[in-house]
């Protein structure tokens, strides 16, 4: 790491708010029914943010919809208390999936090294098949917001190797 990185992590924000957006309309059917709804997914994201000393103000389950998912990023945008936002699955090839449009079309800055370096990572874990996989980052309102795949795995990547190290920085200069 340069000796200015160096200085910019240790002058970045050490505990933040987070906003947690799970896209999975199988899991919200289920709590349209009343039913226990298992989120491993979005349960290791809360977990984990906590674990290093972050705070989920906000966290939801939605459907793979994309006014729907626009409309609750927008929501979660808009709250002071947030600082970045973490969209969860939706992020495949698929048809439904459609989290990378609903959110792409608000960041007023993309950071692309960021699904580069996913896939990547990604590639080094599961081969030839990470190409199929989508992550966007970037900054809209002065947060940061991150979209990444739905599997566990992925999210274990995803805030441990990118994420955590980076978020902080990133809202520093967000927020020069």
């Amino acid at each position: 790491m340069s000796e200015t990185a160096r200085k910019h992590k240790a002058e970045a924000p050490t505990s933040l708010n987070f906003a947690v957006i799970v896209c999975s309309s199988s899991r919200y059917q289920g709590l349209q029914l009343m039913k226990h709804v298992d989120d491993p997914s979005g349960d290791l994201i809360a977990e984990t943010l906590q674990q290093h000393g972050h705070t989920v103000v906000f966290r939801k389950i939605l459907p793979d919809d994309k006014p729907t998912i626009e409309q609750n990023v927008k929501e979660a945008l808009k709250l002071k208390t947030v600082d970045a936002v973490i969209t969860c699955g939706g992020t495949g090839i698929s048809s439904t999936d459609v989290t990378i449009e609903a959110v792409e079309p608000m960041l007023e800055k993309e950071l692309l090294g960021f699904g580069e370096i996913f896939r990547r990572l990604s590639f080094e874990e599961i081969g030839s098949a990470a190409l199929l996989s989508r992550a966007v980052a970037g900054v809209a309102g002065g947060k940061a917001v991150f979209c990444v795949p739905g599997s566990p795995q992925a999210v274990r990547l995803c805030l441990e190797r990118l994420i955590l190290p980076e978020v902080g920085h990133i809202l520093k200069h967000v927020r020069e």
